[in-house]
């Protein structure tokens, strides 16, 4: 493995990191103001979107991360 491919895993496993915890503030931000009555909806709905969104771009990084296996 060579220099470059050593720093873009070390990126990638950081990427990794900073998403999964954006996730997990977000999990729990949605989860108190789920409860709020006067909350705003859209505002809400909003964060929905982004927490998806994350997760997709969670998985796809870690499906990167997987080699192919050529049989």
């Amino acid at each position: 493995m060579d220099g470059s491919a050593i720093n873009q895993r070390h990126f990638s496993s950081e990427r990794l990191k900073q998403l999964r915890i954006e996730h997990q503030d977000l999990d729990q931000v949605i989860s108190r103001l789920a409860n709020d009555p006067y909350v705003d909806q859209i505002m809400l709905r909003r964060l929905k979107k982004r927490k998806l969104m994350l997760k997709d771009m969670i998985s796809q990084l870690e499906s990167a991360r997987i080699p192919d296996l050529k049989a």
